[in-house]
């Protein structure tokens, strides 16, 4: 009887462990991914920010086909990819106005040395 008892609770609880939707997960990379595209990433890390939806697309799909594991890890993978698109739009933009301040720093260098010969006898 306990054999009968075993078999019937088995399928029940592989029901019942079933992982749930990772609603919080896919939530955070559609945010992280919205932030992403809010700030332009797509002109200084397309190729980041297109590998993050691209992700969070397969997700969904995951979740479609009941994958749950899946679709966690690639809602993970999704938002992290989108941060990685913001640091390095980021870093681009850094550069760039870093590349600007060091050539406005030439050009007053310059003209503090036309003026230095100009005062010298």
């Amino acid at each position: 009887l306990s054999a009968v008892a075993v078999l019937v609770l088995l399928p029940l609880s592989a029901c019942s462990s079933a992982p749930p939707v990772p609603t919080a997960s896919l939530e955070r990379a559609e945010r992280t991914i919205a932030r992403a595209e809010q700030a332009r990433v797509i002109q200084f890390a397309p190729a980041e920010l297109t590998q993050a939806r691209l992700k969070l697309q397969q997700a969904r799909s995951a979740v479609r086909q009941k994958d749950m594991r899946q679709a966690e890890r690639l809602a993970y993978q999704a938002s992290l990819d989108a941060e990685l698109a913001i640091a390095r739009a980021d870093l681009v933009q850094a550069n760039t106005a870093n590349d600007d301040m060091q050539e406005n720093i030439d050009i007053i260098q310059q003209e503090m040395l036309r003026n230095q010969q100009r005062i010298q006898p």
